[in-house]
């Protein structure tokens, strides 16, 4: 069965300018689909489901690019999760933004309000397998949308908890703001995990780095599940969707260089 993934082909630059336009009049969603990401849609339907409800698709992975290139002759834009979400601190928010973090710890949070001035950052702290018990999973619903309405809302619990909750925000339509999939973004920005060095990152070696530091964790998605996207994308379609108009006008500031190679 043929499977498309309708995504928006942007780089860093033009998602900034994305999300910066949304606004906090309607509630929406982001995902940054990444290998593991694209092995699970194709999986799960409920999967599909959460992406297709999302306001902004942004490729994530260098090495999904690459392998579109080599096999397709398709050529995609990558936007990273961590390249964004340290874009949208640095550049798009101020002191009197509302803001949500769902998971990370208090230290974490504490960490971004400091670095970044943020006085008004809401933390959202769910438990562990929150999505699988009812009455946690209506708790953190309800504590995001008690701080709505927010600019952004960053969801830190790792995919799918993420877009789960994500999805679930979008069809209960009390949230305003834009939330963000950021997966470990956060562990990255406040110095608890590392980040692959930058020719790292251009050479599509990420996944290496975080192998090799963390090999327990990640050498079942790397190693054995990583490998299947090879024979997923004989049937598995990438199309670029047309641009949505979206509901407030701020552009961000121009990027800098920095902002373009972390």
């Amino acid at each position: 069965m043929k499977l498309v993934l309708e995504f928006d082909d942007q780089d860093l630059a033009g998602a900034l300018a994305r999300v910066a336009d949304f606004g906090a009049a309607s509630f929406g969603y982001v995902v940054t689909p990444n290998v593991d990401h694209v092995i699970r849609y194709a999986d799960d339907a409920g999967f599909r489901d959460a992406y297709r409800g999302a306001s902004f698709v942004f490729i994530d992975s260098r090495i999904l690019a690459r392998l579109l290139r080599v096999v397709r002759g398709q050529s995609v834009r990558v936007c990273t999760g961590s390249d964004l979400t340290a874009a949208v601190l640095a550049r798009l928010v101020g002191a009197e933004d509302r803001l949500v973090l769902v998971g990370g710890s208090t230290a974490q949070a504490a960490n971004l309000r400091e670095r970044y001035g943020l006085p008004a950052l809401v933390h959202v702290s769910p438990p562990m397998g929150f999505v699988h018990d009812h009455d946690a999973l209506e708790d953190c619903l309800q504590a995001i949308e008690r701080a709505s309405p927010f600019r952004f809302c960053f969801l830190a619990v790792g995919s799918p908890q993420q877009e789960i909750v994500a999805q679930r925000l979008r069809a209960r339509a009390r949230a305003r703001g834009l939330a963000l999939c950021i997966g470990a973004s956060v562990n990255f920005l406040t110095g608890a995990e590392r980040r692959a060095p930058v020719w790292m990152q251009h050479a599509g070696l990420e996944w290496l780095y975080r192998l090799v530091s963390s090999p327990r964790r990640l050498a079942s998605r790397y190693l054995l599940r990583g490998p299947r996207i090879f024979r997923l994308l004989r049937r598995l379609e990438l199309r670029p969707r047309e641009p949505q108009r979206s509901s407030a006008s701020r552009a961000p500031p121009e990027l800098g260089e920095d902002d373009q190679t972390t």
